[in-house]
């Protein structure tokens, strides 16, 4: 809901340490591998308990998410590097859930389990509707230049980095804060499938064989 707003506000200053790194010999998928590395560890920090160091490595995986595309657009761009991207960004939003999960199982696996099958469920949504967005040639940079066709929604990259950063601040309301965003995450998902019958809904028409 807040990414197109935020766009104009970060993206000055990704895209000149972006190209500064890329002037350095940075690639942005080498970039993109670090930021997973450190989510992953944020998520393995998370589950020993230290939920602190936790945060701060994942708000450096953050950054270096941030910074992947900027070095990108400094360079040249390729379809794999989006492609590693997004896949990136899917594990590292399934792995810290897991760690709080890890963390606590008696209080947090059935609230983890829940919030696992929204963040699926919206994941189909969006990849669903960015294979068809490219089929019919549409195109948006609301949300910055991407290699992949972003949808809005209740729902996005900066809401979920801050429920993030909520239950890294106060562990204990993992679980009913799990249940709220999950559900507006099966929200965000239908809202996005109810979208795409109407923009995709109209027959397909066949190709006239020659």
């Amino acid at each position: 809901m807040f990414d197109a707003a935020l766009r104009p506000l970060i993206d000055p200053t990704l895209n000149r340490l972006g190209a500064q790194m890329a002037r350095a010999g940075l690639s942005a998928n080498a970039v993109t591998l670090v930021g997973l590395a450190l989510g992953l560890g944020a998520a393995g920090t998370i589950a020993t308990g230290h939920v602190g160091w936790g945060l701060a490595l994942m708000l450096a995986s953050r950054l270096a998410d941030g910074l992947d595309g900027a070095i990108a657009r400094a360079t040249r761009k390729t379809d794999f590097g989006g492609y590693l991207d997004i896949t990136c960004d899917f594990l590292f939003y399934g792995a810290i859930p897991l760690g709080f999960v890890i963390l606590d199982p008696t209080s947090n696996a059935l609230a983890g389990a829940f919030l696992l099958t929204s963040f699926y469920f919206n994941g189909a949504s969006f990849l669903g509707y960015a294979i068809l967005a490219e089929k019919h040639r549409m195109h948006t940079s609301a949300r910055g230049s991407k290699s992949l066709y972003f949808t809005g929604g209740i729902l996005e990259g900066a809401e979920t980095i801050g429920f993030f950063i909520l239950i890294c601040l106060w562990p204990v309301l993992f679980a009913p804060a799990s249940y709220v965003f999950g559900a507006l995450c099966f929200v965000t998902a239908v809202s996005r499938i109810l979208l795409a019958r109407q923009v995709f809904g109209s027959p397909v028409q066949e190709e006239e064989k020659i």
